[in-house]
């Protein structure tokens, strides 16, 4: 039901931008740069969604056929081909607008070559544009609850700077509620909340969303994810607000199944608000024969740029078994953060469940000693967990469990003793013959599990962010059902994200700047031809 308008207002403007990330400040950037008077609300009392803890590589290309050749392949016709090209286009401008950005903040750019994550037409001309050093930001006091400084990080100050050199009103602790409309149906602006009480905003030039997906909102996964609700990432601040508002005013939805994430470890504390990463490790190209790997970059929460021509992968500790205690994947694919929670999605018809989440990831003595095989990366005032460098105090706390054998493992973890004990057997021996048969993990990632004690940790999908929301057209505006614009709705970011098959390493940051631009625009445009005489 559409929310009417108020009587009165408590602010109005040009252009109202929802939501203090990446794709936001980009659009609040733009449309004040186009001479609209621009407000931006965000909903937490700090910035940065997931953006400031991305690893912060922006995907882009110096040839726009091949860009878009690699995007009609990751998107498996589920984006319009406008779109397709649009993005493609604005991958091309990405390194001159984040260089004019960057200079406000004294900043470096840099962009370096890396291949597609997979070898799929196009893939050799991609790259990374990423932010290496802003000197406000080293001391790492800007974005405390943000964590460690990451290029991530260090993009997001240059946004802010850039916000904030500009006259655009930021109201933080001001999440959105309802869009308004006029009789017409179109959006004419929004009631948020200021210190409890209703904050009702005129928007003369249109509304962008740009507040996130649905990650932090179980009811929704629950229904769109196949597996159900899955562990979150990183941000608690994106529960599907921008979604239900322009469902409310009549927009179609599209990729609402398709979601960013790893497999991660689960905290033994129901409390805790987060899904534990595991190491950060490279994502590989697969040659494509399907055999090796061409290259190699690393993955953090979205991936940070590598050099293409490098392959260096480490060894994983690990492996993963199911509830019957049986292997059921590669525990290193291409790319973890993508694909890795696909086969976590299984349905037994038989018995009713789902028989691989959680899972267990099993290591032995050796892998403990490895490297710290977990980590902690949210954008949240809630304390960061500090990984122990022995994994020592992972155990003492129950993310891990310890047994003397495998059959007092497998007795922990409720699965067969002679499954998880045939199990190990045979994954020592495809270990020893440097070939993995069943599921094809690349021999320099393969360690054997032999020396006692061992240990297990319980395993879930892990969201890091959604692709699904509301449809929109090349311009970033929001459609209806029969693909009429919405007048005065654009969206821009993870919010209803062009990406509905495969993800692309870097293409939501891409998309933030690029879909930015041009709601900024869009909606500064209209603002100024609604102020021009009529003829």
């Amino acid at each position: 039901m559409r929310q009417p308008s108020p009587a009165s207002w408590d602010m109005e403007t040009d252009v109202l931008v929802v939501g203090f990330g990446a794709a936001g400040a980009v659009a609040a950037i733009e449309a004040a740069d186009r001479g609209a008077r621009t407000v931006l609300i965000e909903k937490m009392a700090f910035s940065g969604g997931l953006s400031v803890v991305s690893a912060g590589g922006i995907r882009v290309s110096a040839d726009r056929a091949a860009a878009l050749a690699y995007l009609e392949a990751t998107c498996g016709g589920r984006t319009p081909q406008d779109m397709l090209e649009a993005l493609a286009a604005g991958m091309v401008e990405v390194e001159g607008y984040m260089r004019g950005l960057a200079r406000l903040s004294g900043a470096k750019v840099r962009v370096t070559p890396a291949l597609g994550n997979y070898p799929l037409p196009g893939y050799e001309a991609l790259g990374y544009c990423e932010v290496e050093a802003v000197p406000a930001l080293e001391d790492g006091t800007c974005f405390p609850q943000a964590g460690p400084v990451k290029n991530g990080t260090r993009l997001f100050k240059v946004l802010a700077d850039n916000v904030a050199a500009r006259p655009v009103e930021v109201l933080m602790s001001t999440p959105a509620r309802r869009l308004l409309t006029d009789g017409d149906g179109a959006v004419i602006g929004l009631l948020a909340e200021r210190d409890g009480r209703p904050f009702a905003i005129r928007a003369h030039g249109g509304v962008i969303l740009a507040c996130g997906g649905f990650e932090a909102d179980a009811e929704m996964q629950r229904q769109y994810f196949q597996k159900g609700a899955v562990l979150t990432g990183s941000f608690r601040g994106n529960t599907g607000d921008g979604i239900r508002m322009a469902q409310a005013v009549g927009a179609d939805l599209w990729h609402m199944w398709h979601y960013h994430g790893p497999y991660g470890l689960m905290h033994p504390d129901p409390d805790y608000p987060f899904g534990l990463y595991l190491k950060a490790v490279p994502m590989w190209t697969p040659a494509p024969s399907g055999a090796g790997a061409l290259g190699a970059a690393t993955l953090g929460t979205d991936p940070a740029p590598g050099k293409a021509s490098e392959k260096v992968l480490p060894r994983l500790a690990w492996i993963l078994v199911d509830q019957a205690g049986r292997r059921f994947m590669d525990e290193y694919p291409p790319y973890p953060g993508d694909t890795g929670v696909r086969p976590f999605d299984a349905f037994d018809p038989k018995r009713q469940g789902f028989p691989r989440d959680p899972a267990f990831l099993i290591f032995d003595e050796a892998g403990r000693r490895m490297y710290p095989l977990g980590r902690s990366v949210h954008n949240d005032p809630h304390p960061h967990l500090a990984w122990s460098t022995d994994n020592g105090r992972e155990i003492e706390d129950g993310i891990f469990q310890r047994a003397e054998s495998l059959d007092a493992l497998a007795a922990l973890m409720g699965v067969p003793a002679a499954e998880l004990r045939a199990t190990v057997e045979a994954w020592n021996a495809a270990v020893a013959a440097g070939r993995d048969a069943a599921f094809g993990r690349l021999p320099e990632t393969m360690a054997p599990i032999g020396e006692p004690p061992f240990y297990f940790g319980r395993v879930r999908p892990v969201v890091i962010n959604t692709q699904g929301g509301p449809r929109h057209d090349v311009r970033q505006r929001v459609l209806d059902p029969f693909g009429a614009p919405i007048p005065g709705l654009y969206a821009a970011g993870e919010l209803g994200s062009l990406f509905g098959h495969i993800y692309m390493s870097g293409g939501n940051l891409a998309e933030c700047v690029v879909g930015g631009r041009i709601a900024g625009r869009q909606a500064a445009e209209a603002r100024s031809r609604a102020l021009q005489p009529q003829t």
